[in-house]
């Protein structure tokens, strides 16, 4: 059993070597198939030039002339070829190149299945021989006679008539049978159907494709239109911006006016007192002075330069609400600084006080105090914390000359107002504050 089946395997195995190979097309049949196809493409050149130059004056077989010249680029042999082509369809000739670049197509496939060396493909003889040239002879016979019915007012240089010979016996005879708007209609119709026959296309996928690249043609405009807008717009707007930020540059505001910071209390009598030594020393009703810390000699201001870039910050932000204002002045102090600022016409306090929160919010600030009425001017005012605060020190307050000369012996210090000044209250004034505790 094994020898009959290493038997069998050997004869299949001989088949297989004895088998040949599809041969590859020989080098004389590509070169006669490639001088065919070239002589192809030099016969419509050919055919093309010939209809471009036809000219009457040139012999043909449709009438005699004699001329010394001939204005055909084809010679007289074009001119002999292009008369009756046009004698006897008209413009419709020109489909014959349409034949032959059809031709030219073909060939150039076919070489290259040749060079390729894949095997030939069968064709079939009705879909590739008989279907393409029954359209081309249905298109160009009906195509003479839509010319001849439709185009006959046409100015060209022809032989005859538009149409030729045969499309002016095509349209009588079509015009006698269905009139002369359906002989129209009827061969219209002919001529889509045998360019279709001839070429192969579907008018339906004609149809969609055309109306793809229109589409695509049409999303191309809208999209440059759309970016020469959005360019146009930006250009505006750059204009604008600079039309503002030169007007700007040009209208400056004035600048803030900078009440100068209290730096140095006045000090009272009881301070140079003190500082002279006693000999002998009494007794006294009130401990020393020189028990408390001294103030600082050199106090930390604010920079002209930050009040002036916090005076422009304050404008831009009421106006990004909606409020216009004007900074008038700068009262810096020890913990806040007061802005007196001077509302725009018809703009009411009410509103300034309602965004405090969000003013402070936009400042970068915890709170702010906004002023309503400030005595003996027509401003209002904003309180803005300092980002230092200054040390007030019982010593600046006790050595003043305001406590001093407060003859009340209940005068107890306060501090410091908003401008640097001391604040002290007589205790006696306040009895409020002595009934400590209780109520009623």
């Amino acid at each position: 059993m094994a020898s009959v089946t290493r038997y069998t395997n050997a004869r299949e195995h001989d088949k297989t070597i004895k088998q040949p190979h599809p041969a590859s097309p020989s080098r004389v049949r590509r070169l006669v198939v490639e001088t065919r196809w070239l002589a192809l493409v030099c016969l419509t050149i050919y055919c093309i030039l010939i209809l471009t130059t036809y000219s009457k004056t040139d012999p043909a077989w449709s009438f005699a002339i004699q001329a010394d010249s001939v204005r055909n680029m084809g010679g007289r042999i074009g001119a002999r070829l292009a008369d009756p082509l046009l004698y006897f369809f008209g413009l419709s000739a020109w489909w014959v190149v349409l034949w032959l670049l059809r031709a030219v197509l073909r060939g150039y496939r076919r070489i290259a299945r040749l060079i390729r060396l894949t095997p030939p493909q069968r064709q079939a003889l009705f879909r590739d021989r008989i279907f393409p040239n029954l359209g081309f002879l249905v298109l160009i016979l009906c195509s003479s006679a839509v010319e001849h019915l439709r185009m006959y007012s046409l100015r060209a240089e022809l032989p005859y008539r538009p149409g030729g010979v045969l499309g002016e016996i095509l349209g009588k005879v079509a015009t006698s049978c269905l009139g002369f708007t359906g002989a129209t209609l009827l061969l219209v119709v002919l001529v889509a159907l045998g360019f279709s026959l001839f070429t192969q296309l579907s008018w339906l996928q004609i149809v969609e494709k055309t109306g793809f690249v229109i589409e695509k043609i049409a999303f191309l405009f809208i999209k440059t239109y759309r970016i020469r807008q959005d360019k146009k717009m930006g250009q505006i707007a750059s204009t604008v911006r600079e039309e503002h930020v030169a007007q700007a540059r040009v209208i400056e505001s004035p600048p803030i006016h900078i009440e100068a910071p209290i730096v140095k209390i006045p000090q009272s009598e009881r301070v140079e007192q003190e500082k002279q030594v006693v000999l002998f020393p009494e007794m006294r009703e009130l401990p020393p002075l020189s028990l408390l810390d001294d103030p600082p000699e050199i106090l930390e201001t604010i920079p002209a330069e930050t009040l002036e870039y916090t005076r422009h910050l304050i404008e831009k932000r009421l106006s990004d609400f909606g409020v216009s204002v004007r900074v008038v002045n700068a009262c810096p102090g020890p913990v806040v600084t007061r802005y007196e600022i001077e509302p725009a016409t018809g703009v009411k306090g009410s509103t300034i006080v309602n965004l405090s929160r969000d003013l402070a919010r936009s400042l970068s600030m915890i709170s702010i105090r906004v002023i309503e009425t400030i005595p003996g001017k027509n401003y209002m005012a904003l309180e803005l914390p300092n980002t230092k605060r200054q040390i007030v020190r019982l010593t600046e307050i006790l050595g003043s000359r305001p406590y001093s000369d407060n003859a009340s012996p209940l005068t107890i210090a306060l501090g410091k107002d908003i401008a640097g000044n001391p604040v002290i209250a007589d205790l006696s004034r306040m009895p409020h504050l002595l009934v400590a505790g209780t109520t009623g």
